[in-house]
């Protein structure tokens, strides 16, 4: 068994996204002991942040160990109980997740279907309610699966009106693009570190309101998830009388995940999602010169990940490979009913800049030339140039 050293790759997938030398640096910084006071602090200045990147100064927010799968485990494993209703709003593979976690909860699921691709109605999901009633609504605001952004707003609202609470999956959109707890008034958010936040996989930003936190107090069983048990978690996290030990933090991937916060706010957390939609439509305008279309409506279209119709006759999975050998380049291919049928560009945090859509731009249209389809590099770059500014 010898070291491992891994290539060195420009990661335009779907996650994870480029990490900045920067926090690479920060998470290599020494281990110190998971109830050091120095570390203890570093805990609140993060609890802080994640406060700050999510609009919601009234939450209490934490990062779960764990991928972005663990914050949407933890939302659901935590607020629902055997018997109780659930309303999960389906746009992809990650709506379709939930149901099945919160039927793994012994939930009943009401499941309210839309295409792939598109938006949640929020007039579809409100019969559901009327007809059913439900202790949770939960749904993607921004798709990973299909690139769609749907309104939290609304839907939020039609929660509360029907006292439900409201989980919202936040894994591709903090930080890449508007994330307003308080203004929405959502009960649960969570995201993942590895995408519009630049740090490494392996930690879940999560933000529990007050509505929220009562009905965990107010549970009839204890959560079927121990180690996502809020209760029991935020014990350790800053509870009364101080931190009682509930696991071993994952010490530095958490210095990553503070080090890409600070990053953060230096640019400024608008700026950044100015970034994020320049970029795209950069990568959106010299992308057209090729003939290659979006599978989301303009309207709906995440700006950090750009889902893309694979041009007839070309061999999607053949394209990503020779821009993975040509050019260290990864994108990513579609799932479930999309796949082989479109590509998942990412312009996420430390992935989301003028080089990043350049060499995209450059490794897209060699690979497709490589298979017949003659389309000009340069007119491509040159409609993306004066967008990139």
């Amino acid at each position: 068994m010898q070291s491992f050293y891994p290539p060195q790759r420009v990661l335009m997938g779907p996650g994870p996204s480029d990490v900045s030398s920067r926090v690479l640096m920060a998470s290599a910084r020494p281990t110190i002991g998971h109830l050091d006071p120095a570390f203890i602090a570093l805990m609140e200045e993060t609890k802080t942040a994640l406060q700050r990147v999510f609009k919601a100064p009234d939450h209490a927010c934490i990062p779960l160990p764990g991928p972005g799968t663990s914050g949407m485990e933890a939302a659901i494993a935590n607020l629902l109980e055997p018997g109780d209703t659930a309303v999960v709003a389906i746009n992809g593979v990650f709506g379709t997740r939930m149901a099945d976690m919160a039927e793994r909860q012994g939930a009943e699921v009401v499941r309210v279907e839309f295409p792939w691709g598109e938006p949640v109605d929020p007039q579809k999901v409100e019969a559901a309610l009327w007809a059913r009633g439900a202790k949770v609504l939960a749904f993607v605001h921004a798709e990973t699966s299909t690139g769609a952004m749907t309104d939290p707003a609304p839907l939020c609202a039609v929660a509360r009106e029907h006292g439900a609470l409201s989980i919202v999956d936040c894994v591709t959109s903090l930080g890449g693009i508007d994330v307003d707890a308080a203004g929405w008034d959502a009960d649960v958010l969570y995201s993942g570190t590895q995408k519009c936040l630049g740090a490494p996989p392996g930690l879940a930003p999560f933000a529990m309101g007050k509505r929220a936190m009562e009905a965990i107090k107010n549970r009839k069983t204890k959560s079927r998830n121990w180690l996502y048990d809020l209760s029991l978690l935020m014990s350790y996290w800053g509870g009364e009388g101080g931190r009682a030990y509930h696991h071993t933090a994952p010490i530095n991937a958490i210095y990553g995940l503070h080090e890409a916060l600070v990053s953060l706010f230096e640019e400024g957390l608008d700026n950044a999602i100015v970034r994020h939609r320049k970029n795209h439509e950069a990568l959106a305008a010299g992308l057209a010169t090729y003939g290659i279309e979006y599978q989301v409506a303009k309207p709906y279209r995440l700006p950090q990940l750009n889902a893309v119709k694979v041009p007839e006759g070309i061999d999607e999975a053949a394209v990503r490979q020779r821009m993975l050998d040509q050019f260290d380049l990864e994108i990513g291919g579609g799932l479930g009913p999309l796949k082989g049928q479109i590509w998942r560009i990412g312009l996420m945090g430390a992935s989301s800049t003028p080089r990043h859509v350049r060499l995209c731009l450059t490794a897209l249209g060699e690979a497709l030339d490589h298979q017949g389809r003659k389309v000009s590099i340069v007119d491509a770059l040159d409609a993306a140039e004066p967008l990139l500014g």
